[in-house]
């Protein structure tokens, strides 16, 4: 099991909390922000992806380039919640990596749900779920803008498993996601969300409002289908136009010109960040 996010204690508690049952829903997902706006043209990657806890040397990077299995890697910008230290990630790391072909696909690991039995360093309650989804989406923006990450980049933000038939849980869950990708939209960053198809995704994607909700969905599922369409557990005219990630494998030990990195693999259609 990925240890990426929390630790890999906590990730087998909230795992494990949440259930495994993957259910059906309906609805489009929020698309648009304010049409006042003038946004810059989105970045789309469709293709094979990565995610690793520490973002790897640019030797590293510049070798697995070279192999060409992947064309883009997700990097763990911010959030009180990352889970390793992240000395190779910086603006001239971005500039140099984005120079190689890769695209990069910002992910934000905020606040974490009441109830769900994991320790984190930051969670959310009823009452400041709205407050700390604003707070923890300019941090973010911070971040990423700091990185040389753009406006009109995708910003992922990170929840995981968690009791959803927990109704005031859930509740500040669908709070805080929302005002975290109003306020990313209000800074011209395109909102996506990385959740589980048995909890934190299919609250997202099965929420009967979808009223602020990202426009951007990245599903684990850890069924080793290398696909975004065939296992979508979910209404087929959801996240359709490139909105749409899949996490199908963790912790997968691979070497690639001759650096070892172990992964979690992913199936990208979706936006990524502007660099450059």
């Amino acid at each position: 099991m990925s240890s990426h996010r929390l630790s890999k204690k906590s990730r087998y508690i909230a795992w494990g909390a949440a259930g495994v049952a993957v259910v059906a829903g309906a609805g489009i997902a929020a698309q648009a922000s304010s049409a006042a706006t003038v946004w810059p043209a989105q970045k789309t990657f469709t293709g094979r992806a990565f995610d690793t806890c520490t973002a790897p040397s640019a030797a590293a990077m510049k070798a697995w380039k070279a192999n060409g299995y992947y064309g883009a890697a997700a990097v763990y910008i911010g959030g009180k919640n990352r889970g390793c230290a992240q000395p190779n990630l910086t603006a001239s790391w971005v500039k140099s990596v984005n120079s190689m072909g890769w695209k990069l696909i910002p992910l934000y690991v905020g606040a974490q749900p009441p109830c769900q039995k994991s320790a984190n360093p930051e969670k959310m309650t009823t009452a400041n779920a709205a407050s700390l989804g604003a707070t923890d989406a300019k941090d973010a923006v911070a971040k990423a803008s700091a990185l040389g990450m753009k406006a009109g980049s995708a910003v992922y933000l990170d929840m995981e498993p968690y009791d959803t038939a927990n109704k005031a849980c859930n509740d500040a869950v669908l709070t805080y996601v929302r005002s975290f990708s109003k306020t990313l939209r209000g800074k011209v960053y395109r909102a996506g969300y990385y959740g589980f198809t048995s909890s934190s995704a299919k609250a997202v994607a099965t929420a009967t409002d979808k009223t602020d909700l990202p426009g951007n969905l990245w599903y684990a599922l850890w069924d080793g289908q290398d696909t975004t369409t065939a296992d979508w557990p979910w209404n087929p005219k959801q996240f359709t136009d490139h909105s749409r990630a899949h996490q199908y494998m963790v912790n997968s030990k691979e070497t690639r010109g001759g650096y070892t990195i172990t992964v979690d693999r992913d199936t990208w259609d979706a936006p990524v960040a502007i660099v450059g």
